[in-house]
C-alpha cells in the first residue's frame, strides 16, 4: 500500500491460492461443512442488500419469508389469527409503514392461498414432471460444455493480447520513455481485460457446476412419490412443510384487488400463475342462511322465541356458525334482522295486556290470571317468561262477573256473541 500499511480481505474459497479438501481428518466432512454454511447463509435475517427468506419457524404459514409484494417488491411478514380454534396466517406488507410510518400495501389472508399452494405442489411433484425437469437439465448440461469452450477460448485470447503486450513493453528501448509509457498503458489495460475474462469465467463454470448423479436423479424421481404422502400426512410438522416448499419454491409475489393473484416461480426459474378469489369475512361466513330467517318469520306467528329454537333443532337447523338454536340465539336474530317479535304480532292482531282487559271488565288483574286459568278467556303466551295476551270478550260480556256465576255469565255472552 502507499502508506506502507497492510490491508488484510476475506477472500471466497474459490479464489484461494491452495485448498485441499479432506487433507486431514475433521470432526464433519467438507460436504457437511458446505452444507452447514450454505444453511447458515440462507438462515441470515439481513445479509447485504439481498432480501433474504429467513429459517423456518413455527406456524401454519408456508409462505413465511417467501411472499413478496407485488406493489412495493418488498418481503411480507406473516400474522396469525385465530379461526375455529386454528391458526390462520395473514400475509401483511408493512415494512414502508415500520421504516416511514407510511400506510401498508397490503394484507392478504393466508389460510386458501396455502391450501393452494399446497395443491399446485402436490400436482407439480410428480413422476413425469420431474422426468421431463431431468431431461431439460441434462440437455442444459451439454450445453454447457460447449459455453465453457467458448468461453474458455475467450480467455487465453485476453492471455495472447496480454502477452503480446508484455513482450512489446520489454523489448522497446527504455530511453523511448513517450513509447515505453503508451505500452505500458496498453499492458495494464491488457492484464486489466484478462484478469475480467477469468473472473466471468469462473463464475460461470461455478455456477454450471451443480450437476446431478444418477443416484441423486433417482432420489428426487422417489421424492416424487412419496411427496404427497408427506404432505397430507397430518403428523408432518409445519416446519417441516416449509422446508419442502423452499426446496421447490424461490418466492410467491401476491397482489391483491377484486381477487388475489399469487406469481409462484420455482426454483430453476418455471413460473405458475394463481387466481384466487378474496375470502370472504368472518362475519359474512357466519351469517344465518336466508332459508333460516324465513323460517324463523313464519314460526314466530304462532310460537315464543324459545318454542322457535325447539322446533328448529327438531328440524335439524342450525345457526350460521353451526350451532343449535338457543332462546338467545333465536332473540339475536330476530333482532338483527328486524323481524318482528311474538308480542308485536299478537298486539297487531288487537290481543290486550292483562291491565287493559282488566279495565274493561272492571276487575282486579288477579281475577283475569284466575279466569285463563279456569279456561274462561282465551289467552297467548308472547315470551318464555309466562305472560300472555288476550282475546277481546265479546261486546255484550258483562261489565263485572260474579264471582258465584261468573261462569254461566260468560258463557251467556259467548252464545249471545
Amino acid at each position: 500500500m502507499p502508506d506502507g500499511r497492510l490491508v488484510y480481505a476475506s477472500l471466497p474459497p474459490d479464489e484461494w491460492i491452495a485448498l485441499i479438501p479432506e487433507a486431514h481428518e475433521g470432526y464433519i466432512t467438507w460436504e457437511q461443512y458446505e452444507q452447514n454454511v450454505q444453511r447458515l447463509h440462507e438462515n441470515a435475517q439481513a445479509h447485504g442488500g439481498q432480501r433474504e427468506s429467513g429459517p423456518p419457524r413455527e406456524g401454519p404459514a408456508l409462505l413465511q419469508g417467501l411472499a413478496v409484494c407485488a406493489i412495493c417488491g418488498e418481503r411480507m411478514t406473516v400474522r396469525y389469527h385465530s379461526r375455529d380454534s386454528r391458526r390462520v396466517p395473514d400475509y401483511v406488507c408493512q415494512r414502508r409503514g415500520v421504516e416511514t410510518a407510511q400506510p401498508k400495501c397490503q394484507l392478504v389472508n393466508g389460510g386458501p392461498l396455502d391450501e393452494a399452494i399446497g395443491k399446485v405442489l402436490v400436482d407439480v411433484v410428480t413422476p413425469v414432471t420431474l422426468e421431463v425437469a431431468l431431461a431439460v437439465q441434462k440437455e442444459l448440461e451439454s450445453r454447457c460444455d460447449e459455453s465453457d469452450r467458448l468461453r474458455r477460448q475467450e480467455v487465453e485470447r485476453a492471455r495472447y493480447e496480454a502477452e503480446l503486450a508484455r513482450r512489446r513493453y520489454m523489448s522497446v528501448d527504455p530511453g523511448n520513455r513517450l513509447v515505453a509509457d503508451s505500452l505500458e498503458a496498453e499492458w495494464n489495460q491488457a492484464l486489466r481485460a484478462l484478469a475480467e475474462a477469468q473472473e466471468r469465467y469462473e463464475k460461470q463454470k461455478q455456477a454450471d457446476s451443480a450437476t446431478l448423479t444418477e443416484k441423486q436423479r433417482a432420489n428426487i424421481l422417489a421424492l416424487a412419490k412419496d411427496f404427497p404422502r408427506l404432505w397430507n400426512d397430518p403428523r408432518t410438522p409445519d416446519r417441516e412443510r416449509k422446508r419442502m416448499v423452499r426446496l421447490l419454491i424461490a418466492d410467491v409475489t401476491l397482489l391483491k384487488g377484486d381477487g388475489i393473484r399469487a406469481q409462484i416461480r420455482f426454483n430453476g426459474g418455471a413460473t405458475h400463475t394463481l387466481d384466487l378469489p378474496v375470502p370472504k369475512p368472518a362475519w359474512f361466513l357466519r351469517q344465518t342462511p336466508a332459508g333460516v330467517i324465513t323460517e324463523i318469520d313464519k314460526l314466530l306467528e304462532d310460537h315464543t322465541d324459545g318454542e322457535v329454537a325447539e322446533l328448529l333443532n327438531r328440524r335439524g337447523m342450525t345457526s350460521g356458525e353451526g350451532q343449535p338454536f338457543t332462546l338467545r340465539i333465536v332473540r339475536g336474530i330476530r333482532i338483527a334482522y328486524n323481524l318482528s317479535s311474538r308480542y308485536t304480532r299478537l298486539r297487531a292482531r288487537g290481543l290486550m295486556k292483562i291491565s287493559e282487559i282488566a279495565k274493561l271488565l272492571r276487575v282486579k288483574p288477579c281475577s283475569i290470571k284466575l279466569w285463563r286459568r279456569a279456561g274462561l278467556l282465551v289467552a297467548h303466551r308472547f315470551n318464555d317468561k309466562g305472560q300472555y295476551l288476550f282475546e277481546r270478550p265479546g261486546l255484550d260480556a258483562p261489565v263485572k262477573y260474579q264471582h258465584q256465576g261468573k261462569t254461566q255469565a260468560l258463557r251467556k255472552s259467548r252464545s249471545g256473541a
